[in-house]
């Protein structure tokens, strides 16, 4: 079978290698929260950063104490098929950048037809979740709390805001009519966050 993976946080805008073809999509009945611990990319284990991952909407509920927000949230991303040629080295290189806390699931990948209808586009898409029951799953914060937590992170891939600004940029190419309050709620408050530093110095 073909290997085809969807990425819905830094695969968006830092691909895997080796794809030949992209479908942009999106999910139903997930929510895209920073609810998981990063200790080896944007953070470190003394002091983990915040990546995004998948909740089933159902689940978020026991975890969403702390976020206000609707659950109408889009989750877009992009589908990528891999090269069969290179498959074994992708897995290896996406389950070693995955390896904190992610595990795979298989996904559906809708799209909308140019008469506005829904449709699936893709079946059973390899996809890494952050499940509730992995020890880097961390739910939901305060959202000045978590904004702060981000702001202030670094890890061996650059600063965790780094990593939540070309996020939010991606998406906004992705899908410019989506609705992502979790994201750009975030985005304003790190924002302010660097001004307040700019002041600062």
């Amino acid at each position: 079978m073909t290997y085809i993976v969807f990425g819905y946080g830094s695969l968006i805008f830092k691909p895997p290698p080796h794809v030949i073809s992209e479908v942009h999509g999106f999910l139903k009945g997930y929510v895209r929260r920073f609810a998981q611990k990063s200790h080896d990319h944007r953070g470190t284990p003394e002091k983990p950063g915040r990546v995004v991952t998948l909740i089933h909407k159902e689940e978020w509920a026991a975890f969403s104490g702390s976020d206000a927000f609707p659950d109408e949230d889009i989750v877009w991303g992009i589908a990528y098929t891999i090269d069969p040629a290179f498959e074994k080295e992708v897995r290896g290189y996406l389950d070693y950048r995955e390896k904190d806390g992610y595990t795979l699931e298989a996904v559906d990948v809708w799209g909308v037809e140019s008469n506005g209808q829904e449709t699936i586009v893709l079946h059973g898409v390899h996809c890494y979740v952050g499940r509730n029951d992995n020890p880097s799953f961390i739910g939901s914060e305060p959202l000045d709390a978590l904004a702060h937590k981000i702001w202030e992170s670094v890890g061996p891939s650059g600063p965790n805001k780094e990593y939540l600004y070309n996020l939010v940029e991606a998406v906004r190419k992705l899908a410019p009519e989506s609705h992502d309050s979790h994201l750009y709620a975030l985005e304003k408050r790190l924002r302010e966050l660097d001004c307040l530093s700019d002041l600062g110095s």
